[in-house]
């Protein structure tokens, strides 16, 4: 059983910045690919990024390309999620997701792939 945490979140302006934080409690979450997801009201939760095991192969729904950065960086428990030019647009509740993965190369697109979830974090971007 593997507990996520989300940290992070909160108000910003337009053209700014946050960094989330998916930690996991109990264990490291360096067997497991761990993807973003974000849902704002009225809308489907839709993927937002992804990364595998290894850290090495990341992926990005394309609103996001080039602004969003997910990362493991040297934390074995820890994925980060880098929110540059943050736009209106962004604004929902981000949540992170975990799957058990055998394969270092995998990560996943899709919800319904993923294990274990955080409770999510709120985050605001006004305009």
């Amino acid at each position: 059983q593997v507990q996520l945490v989300e940290s992070g979140g909160g108000l910003v302006q337009a053209g700014g910045s946050l960094r989330l934080s998916c930690a996991a409690s109990g264990r490291t979450l360096t067997t497991y690919a761990v993807g973003w997801f974000r849902q704002a009201p009225g809308k489907e939760r839709e993927f937002v990024a992804a990364i595998n095991r290894g850290g090495t192969r990341t992926t990005y729904t394309d609103s996001v390309k080039g602004r969003f950065t997910i990362a493991r960086l040297n934390a074995p428990n820890t994925v980060y999620l880098q929110m540059n030019s943050l736009k209106p647009e962004d604004t929902a509740v981000y949540s992170c997701a975990a799957k058990p993965t055998a394969f270092s190369r995998d990560y996943y697109y899709r919800a319904d792939e993923y294990n274990y979830w955080g409770q999510g974090t709120q985050v605001t971007v006004s305009s």
